[in-house]
């Protein structure tokens, strides 16, 4: 195994960012590990999503110790999302390493990071608008839309390991907006533990994994979220909000064309 400086400085730059802004690593790590470091779209995305189930163990384990975990609605999620996952890995595992797919999943990822862009920026007006819609939906639609969105989070993060963070919280907003901010977000990082996990393991087995980076990355991170944590309350979200956004959407325009 060998520790590669540079790619621990990678996960300084993004732990620190997820610190700042609450936003998943996948949405930074795999555009990073693509188009900066040149692996392959398939060696990032597992590779990333192992890191994202180590890192959002931590803080799953803080939220769950504060009673800010609405585990309900990550039952429903875990309903849809991990028989998506599986069904989606068995297909990567057929299809893996070939030059089609390397396209395809550049590009599902660049169209993805563009939403995330998009979520992020206009998170309040989207939320603003749809949520009072689903205020009065009946339980049963309720869980089965929730159980709908953890179906498509699983789709996507095993494809691109992007979804579970901004995508995702902003669809539980606008479902859910009669529940605590911080029982939603609990929620959405507690969902992707086993979500990110078992699309890790499953890309592990496929061979898509590279542990020497994994490592190097996680040695950075870690360090780097509990930094760019510390610093969160002194830095406003209105202007870091924007920049990522815009970050995201230049990326993913750079994936897709």
């Amino acid at each position: 195994m060998t520790i590669t400086p540079l790619y621990s400085l990678a996960g300084v730059f993004v732990g620190m960012l997820v610190g700042l802004t609450g936003v998943g690593g996948g949405s930074l790590m795999t555009p990073l590990l693509v188009l900066l470091f040149g692996f392959h779209p398939t060696t990032a995305v597992g590779t990333d999503l192992l890191y994202a189930s180590a890192t959002k163990a931590v803080g799953t384990t803080v939220h769950g110790a504060r009673g800010t975990v609405e585990w309900s609605v990550v039952r429903r999620l875990a309903i849809g999302s991990v028989p998506a996952t599986i069904l989606t890995l068995l297909v990567l595992s057929r299809t893996a390493r070939t030059s089609d797919l390397s396209d395809v999943i550049a590009w599902v990822l660049g169209a993805a990071l563009v939403a995330t862009a998009v979520a992020l920026f206009f998170r309040a007006r989207i939320v603003a608008r749809l949520a009072p819609r689903f205020s009065a939906m009946s339980p049963r639609r309720l869980r089965g839309l929730t159980i709908l969105l953890g179906i498509v989070l699983g789709v996507m993060v095993s494809l691109t390991s992007v979804g579970a963070g901004a995508l995702g919280m902003t669809a539980l907003l606008i479902l859910y907006p009669h529940l605590p901010v911080n029982r939603l977000v609990g929620s959405d990082i507690a969902h992707a533990v086993p979500l990110t996990l078992i699309a890790g393991i499953g890309h592990w087995w496929i061979g898509s994994v590279d542990v020497s980076l994994l490592v190097s990355l996680l040695l950075g991170s870690i360090p780097g979220i509990i930094v760019g944590s510390l610093v969160a309350t002194r830095v406003s979200d209105r202007v870091l909000t924007p920049v990522l956004a815009a970050t995201l959407a230049i990326v993913g325009v750079r994936l897709l064309f």
